[in-house]
């Protein structure tokens, strides 16, 4: 694996974020977003997540590369749905397979419980089981499949919802 650090996003890493995500959309299999995000749309997003709602990064060593990012997003404004924190994880296509989504999903994990989350939870395409598997090993479990979810190229895509509690945060 090479060696990389993973750290809290910052404005300056906009264009990297922006870059990953949006070769992960013309990729097909993992957004049903078809439109390009900008710069300014992953900075307004570091900014505006703030603590609750990070961005982080990971940055090879020794280039400073921003090799993947991951984050946690709010699920549902309603309050009962507080500490439910919806995640992301996005590595650049030929940095793929050598740890760093793990890292970065463990990470986001680990930033869960501090923050007060109860659970974790994700939306996977059922063909992208890479992702699958990654959150699978890592504590997450499968709780089903909404069908015909959303339409992507004029096809509609199912997909598996996964979920991890965070027990310490469950009283």
């Amino acid at each position: 694996m090479d060696p990389f650090t993973i750290r809290k996003a910052t404005l300056q890493d906009a264009p990297a974020i922006a870059a990953i995500y949006n070769e992960g959309m013309e990729e097909r299999v993992a957004t049903f977003n078809t439109e390009h995000v900008t710069e300014n749309e992953r900075r307004n997003r570091i900014e505006k997540g703030g603590d609750r709602h990070p961005v982080f990064v990971a940055v090879a060593n020794p280039s400073g590369e921003v090799a993947g990012w991951a984050s946690i997003s709010e699920y549902n404004p309603r309050p009962c749905y507080a500490g439910i924190g919806e995640i992301s994880v996005y590595v650049k296509k030929e940095r793929r397979g050598r740890g760093l989504g793990k890292s970065l999903l463990q990470t986001l994990i680990a930033e869960a419980e501090p923050r007060g989350y109860w659970k974790l939870m994700g939306r996977i395409f059922v063909f992208n089981q890479v992702s699958r598997n990654l959150c699978m090993e890592l504590g997450f479990r499968e709780i089903g499949v909404h069908e015909k979810h959303g339409k992507l190229d004029g096809r509609w895509i199912d997909v598996v919802e996964v979920e991890r509690l965070i027990p310490q945060n469950i009283i």
